[in-house]
């Protein structure tokens, strides 16, 4: 794939992998992406996992015709950007390896039966590097989302290779819209570190960008302020589109019935709804919703004195993801001692800027005719922006 005239993508789709860093499903699969710089001097751009080795040899064997490249950039010592490291460096004994101090350190970790004696050059944050007509700029990203991370500028042809920012799941070879794998990508790899990513956006801006060349997912060639104005969104943890997301996890039914219930009461009011049984949703895609909503409400059985499991791992998540500036309302059931308002309430008072809407709900067993009145009151404040 040609991205420029002297700069080629040689990365690689696996199809075959079902879970993405061991824990994302990905139905569609994914891109390790990999580019190729030609000039006096040439330059890869970050290899792949080692899963597709073979075929991304082939790929750069093919993209080079005879010729020798001379540096590797290491944006990311991620095994799924790192994997070839070691056969490269055998495969072209004079190949430096540029990258930061710390990807350094992690060389010897990954690939302690590697000699990398006189084989690196450390960079640091504003560096550059020539390779004759094109020069590389060094930009350093911390926790986007590994501490060693870096980014790159080239000058000439004003090219930002982002390394894991501006990602997405998918393999190439499927075509789909951004911004759904791009969102379920972000909050779930990334969404911890918003205030690192706003850090990086700030650098991004004072620099003339025409490409966004990322290590998973399509480049980006058109239109870079959508994308870059979803980053802002997301790494602000703005809600992106005003509704509510409804996350239940029900035992027999009486549960999810109740939430089911209110989805269409605010439906039936104009709000724009998400509904997810946590306990048969990807985990994956109900975070995303709840960051993409302004309002959510969570709807769980009472279980051993506590939350079912399920919704109590949502939350968990949600506060491992620095979730915040967010309007919440609470369904609990309980058929003899309701426990799973208290464990949730607890849950969300621990995270940031979060607005417990009254009334909580409290189910006994099933909801009972004479409930009417106070999911009333739970649907008139949540529909309220």
């Amino acid at each position: 794939m040609k991205i420029t005239d002297n700069i080629k993508y040689i990365g690689v789709d696996d199809t075959t992998l079902d879970l993405f860093e061991g824990q994302y499903i990905i139905p569609n699969g994914i891109s390790y992406n990999s580019y190729i710089i030609f000039d006096e001097k040439i330059a890869i751009m970050d290899c792949v996992d080692k899963r597709e080795e073979e075929q991304w040899f082939a790929n750069l064997t093919d993209a080079l015709a005879g010729k020798t490249p001379d540096y590797l950039v290491v944006h990311h010592m991620e095994p799924d950007h790192s994997g070839c490291i070691e056969t490269l460096m055998n495969k072209y004994p004079n190949l430096q390896i540029v990258t930061s101090a710390m990807a350094a350190q992690m060389l010897s970790q990954f690939f302690f039966n590697a000699d990398f004696a006189g084989r690196i050059i450390t960079i640091k944050e504003g560096d550059t590097l020539s390779l004759g007509k094109h020069t590389l700029q060094f930009i350093m990203a911390p926790m986007v989302h590994w501490p060693e991370v870096f980014v790159t500028y080239e000058q000439s042809e004003k090219i930002l290779f982002s390394a894991d920012a501006f990602g997405k799941f998918g393999a190439l070879s499927h075509d789909e819209e951004w911004a759904c794998e791009a969102r379920r990508y972000y909050f779930n790899i990334c969404g911890k570190y918003g205030a690192q990513v706003q850090a990086l956006l700030k650098k991004v801006s004072a620099l003339d960008v025409s490409q966004i060349c990322p290590l998973h997912g399509p480049i980006l060639n058109e239109n870079l302020g959508y994308y870059i104005s979803l980053y802002d969104t997301w790494s602000s943890y703005k809600p992106e589109t005003e509704g509510v997301f409804i996350a239940y996890a029900s035992i027999y039914g009486n549960t999810a019935k109740v939430a089911n219930e209110i989805a269409e009461m605010l439906k039936e009011k104009g709000v724009k709804v998400s509904v997810a049984d946590l306990c048969r949703s990807d985990m994956a895609e109900a975070i995303e919703d709840a960051f993409k909503y302004d309002r959510m409400i969570v709807a769980a059985s009472s279980y051993e004195g506590s939350v079912m499991p399920v919704m109590h791992d949502f939350l968990h998540h949600l506060q491992h993801k620095n979730f915040q500036k967010r309007k919440v309302g609470i369904v609990e059931n309980g058929s003899w001692a309701p426990s799973a308002g208290r464990v949730m309430r607890k849950m969300l008072e621990e995270m940031k800027d979060i607005e417990i809407v009254s009334p909580m709900i409290t189910i006994r067993s099933a909801m009972q005719p004479t409930g009417a009145e106070i999911v009333n009151a739970l649907v008139k404040a949540m529909g309220k922006i």
